[in-house]
């Protein structure tokens, strides 16, 4: 009879369903997972707008562009750094002002040397239509003051004319242009009158975890320049990323131009490097 029953219990035992559900996971792992998630989101987020001229976003870059082999004997050497403060302002619920001004700081090759110092400060100002599609565009003026602390380091001529910016954004994708032109109508008599263009292409391909790679080169014209050394026209590019130091995002990137087009004694390369801090509101 007692070998009855346990036979009778061990077969109903065997037909009991077994749980095939995993343990539960541990809370703490799953939330740094969610917080790990969102951080990559909103750092790829971020990398877009600070690529975007004329996004809704307060930056101040530095952006240090080096070209050596300046000169009859290829011997010296620019530096130059550009201190651009971008700052946005909402005009109403349909349009914002973004305001962009260059403060450059030289070292400018002369017949005597080097020369240190600021040069000529060039505020533009983009009234820019608030949308959700892929462009985004920004038009206004542009100015150049006579700031320069020596003759070498500036135009020494009062300066504007319109500027422009149209941007492309999607998915990693973010490509668009800034072009401007200025002319001269005061300053010194002395000095020749200004007629200037500048044409900067960019784009940028992003990459997980905040790199990405760029190509963004300064394309200059000087009318009132002679026909051989009117252009400077760069090609190349670079790697960036956009990183935190505590909860300061910083983007930052390095590119390296060859000046395919150029005046004669200027050099055939220029190194950049950029570091930019953010301000997301």
């Amino acid at each position: 009879m007692t070998r009855f029953l346990s036979a009778l219990i061990c077969a109903n035992l065997l037909q009991l369903p077994i749980s095939a559900e995993p343990a539960p996971a541990e809370p703490q792992a799953v939330q740094e997972a969610v917080q790990e998630a969102v951080q990559e989101a909103q750092t790829e987020a971020l990398a877009t707008e600070a690529q975007n001229p004329i996004s809704n976003l307060v930056s101040v870059p530095f952006q240090y562009n080096l070209t050596p082999g300046i000169g009859p004997n290829e011997d010296q050497t620019q530096s130059l750094l550009n201190i651009q403060p971008v700052v946005p302002f909402s005009l109403s619920p349909d349009l914002t002002l973004v305001t962009r001004t260059i403060l450059p700081v030289l070292s400018q090759p002369t017949a005597t040397g080097n020369q240190n110092g600021i040069g000529d400060l060039n505020p533009s100002f983009f009234f820019v239509p608030k949308g959700r599609g892929a462009w985004t565009f920004g038009f206004g003026p542009t100015l150049v003051l006579p700031t320069a602390s020596d003759s070498s380091l500036g135009r020494g001529k009062w300066s504007a004319g319109p500027a422009a910016v149209a941007v492309y954004s999607k998915g990693p994708w973010v490509a668009g242009a800034l072009v401007n032109n200025v002319w001269s109508f005061a300053g010194n008599s002395d000095r020749s009158s200004v007629s200037a263009f500048l044409l900067q292409p960019f784009i940028n391909y992003n990459l997980p975890h905040g790199w990405y790679l760029v190509t963004s080169p300064i394309i200059t014209a000087n009318w009132r320049a002679t026909s051989g050394d009117q252009w400077i026209l760069p090609v190349g590019g670079g790697v960036g990323r956009l990183f935190r130091i505590g909860k300061q995002p910083i983007n930052a990137s390095l590119q390296a131009y060859a000046n395919v087009v150029k005046p004669d004694l200027f050099g055939d390369v220029t190194i950049r490097a950029q570091i930019q801090f953010l301000f997301p509101k």
